[in-house]
């Protein structure tokens, strides 16, 4: 790895350097709670409290940092879903450089709307972050403008890897440090950083299951590039992955009980620490990467994170259709003390006998064992009860 391409531990401190007073030192936190799960201590880094709202700032403030008064005027660009190109957006603004940036048409509104707020121009290509990156880099080859990489970029690595010293220090203590994987940028950075400074931990690196679309849009890149690729061959201990179920739920966690919001990206170090994927035993540190989750797909998340955790429940059953019945179920669904959340009543169009009706319930339950309690209950009496979430 001793190349040029690769940051090494000095130029990892030098990015340090130039980003003392601009981007934060963001906090590390315990968590009794999910300690207390995991049977070991855990602490959260939190990159989403960050400039910005996600680590991205680390490595563009330290990439325009670098260039030439010609790259300056010449301006920058970028290819992001969403983090990467608020980042840019912001460094290029404080180094009074324009910025134009390349997303996918159908990147979070909560990632759009801020890079254009930070001076950015932003350009909507394509349906996948490869198409806008495919775009950048023609723009770049047509304007002469400076191509900012989101990861495949040895400042941009470095920037990064200012988190690794940052962790050495805060948490000395940790022997496992779980990082998420998109294009590797964030990955290795911080291994390089931590195998010059902390040799003896155990380094574990997070993917999304790819299979189709994830709520951890942030990482969701074809594979890592070929730079970081080549170094977190020799770096991670570990790479794994995990699933959206298992991010919605360590995103339910970690905003109810440590009061942390996270995107689907932020999420997938504590998803697979949860899952038991991580693997290690003793103190760990979590990467929440960033905080940058549309409101609209949060409200999304927390529906289905509770009904995983057996917080609501949606049964459908049969009445008689005659005056009574509904009130009747009703009451017995409050006895057992469920909050009913909504109520589908249905006589007409459905695959009924005519003397009977449908009604499809969502109730607020309070753990899985209630619900376990209510549809015995329910089915003890007669109801035909089937669970749909």
């Amino acid at each position: 790895m001793a190349t040029r391409t690769v940051p090494g531990l000095s130029e990892i401190k030098e990015a340090r350097r130039r980003l003392d007073g601009v981007a934060r030192v963001t906090p590390v936190y315990g968590t009794e709670t999910l300690s207390g799960r995991l049977g070991r201590e855990l602490w959260l880094k939190a990159e989403n409290l960050q400039r910005t709202g996600s680590f991205k700032i680390r490595g563009a403030v330290n990439k325009i940092a670098t260039l030439s008064p010609k790259e300056r005027r010449a301006g920058v660009l970028a290819a992001s879903a969403g983090n990467h190109g608020q980042a840019v957006a912001w460094a290029a603004r404080e180094a009074g450089v324009k910025a134009t940036i390349f997303m996918p048409q159908d990147a979070p509104i909560a990632k759009v709307e801020p890079t254009r707020n930070y001076g950015g121009t932003a350009q909507l290509v394509g349906a996948t972050f490869e198409d806008a990156l495919a775009a950048a880099t023609e723009h770049a080859q047509r304007t002469g403008a400076t191509f900012i990489h989101p990861y495949e970029d040895e400042h941009v690595i470095a920037g990064q890897g200012t988190i690794g010293l940052e962790l050495a220090e805060q948490v000395p203590q940790a022997e496992t440090v779980v990082i998420p994987i998109g294009g590797g940028g964030l990955s290795s950075g911080i291994a390089l950083a931590l195998r010059a400074v902390a040799p003896g931990l155990r380094i574990v690196g997070v993917q999304a299951g790819l299979e189709g679309p994830t709520i951890a849009d942030g990482i969701a890149v074809k594979e890592v590039g070929e730079r970081t690729s080549a170094i977190l061959d020799e770096v991670l201990d570990d790479v794994v992955s995990v699933t959206d179920d298992e991010i919605c739920e360590a995103i339910v966690l970690l905003l109810e009980r440590s009061k942390l919001v996270v995107e689907g990206a932020g999420a997938v170090a504590v998803a697979a620490l949860l899952s038991g994927k991580a693997g290690g035993d003793g103190p760990a540190v979590a990467i929440l990467s960033g905080g940058n989750i549309d409101a609209t797909v949060l409200i999304s998340v927390m529906r289905l994170g509770l009904t995983s955790a057996g917080r609501y429940l949606v049964v459908r059953s049969r009445l008689h259709d005659r005056p009574g019945e509904l009130i009747k179920l009703l009451s017995l669904v409050a006895r057992e003390r469920a909050n009913v959340v909504s109520v589908d009543h249905h006589r007409e169009g459905m695959d009924v006998p005519v003397y009977e009706s449908e009604v499809e319930l969502t109730l607020a339950m309070r753990d899985e064992h209630h619900c376990a309690v209510l549809l015995e209950t329910l089915r003890s009496l007669g109801y035909t009860v089937e669970r749909l979430r």
